[in-house]
């Protein structure tokens, strides 16, 4: 006997949903401009002559692009798959959650808790916009652990069994 999906469960897969789908297309766009910016080129007034250098690694020459955006770009691509892993990762949380997978509730516990974590250091750094966050992530904490929403996700897994 499958037990009826609490309401704060849906709406927790729903914004899991979202902000997968946000970080999948903020990902995608970060991707797609990274070569782009590596590709520009900076002059600086010094040596606008040079735009690389060559090292000899091991007996063979590896060329380096010798511009700064070249690293940036590299790094907002590496920035931008970490992205769209992390949005196909919420996909697939909000999956767990939608049918009561006990692994996606504490996945969800875990991930609440860092984002506490960070929150409180971007408040200890000033960022006060970060308190809202905490709150929310606190309210999340709070609400998977009422009787009711812990019950759920175990009759689930003892009517799997």
């Amino acid at each position: 006997m499958e037990r009826r999906r609490p309401t704060g469960i849906t709406i927790i897969a729903v914004l899991a949903i979202i902000a997968g789908i946000l970080l999948l297309f903020g990902g995608l766009a970060l991707v797609t401009l990274a070569p782009f910016i590596s590709q520009i080129k900076l002059n600086d007034g010094i040596n606008t002559s040079n735009t690389s250098i060559s090292l000899n690694v091991n007996g063979t020459v590896v060329t380096i692009p010798n511009n700064v955006l070249f690293a940036v770009g590299g790094f907002i691509g590496i920035l931008g798959a970490t992205m769209i892993a992390l949005g196909l990762a919420d996909f697939v949380v909000a999956w767990g959650l939608w049918k009561g997978k006990g692994w996606a509730w504490i996945v969800t516990i875990i991930i609440n808790i860092i984002s506490a974590v960070l929150n409180i250091i971007s408040i200890v750094a000033g960022s006060l916009g970060s308190i809202g966050g905490l709150i929310i992530n606190g309210i999340i904490v709070y609400y998977l652990y009422r009787p009711n929403v812990k019950s759920y996700f175990d009759s689930i897994k003892a009517s799997s069994v």
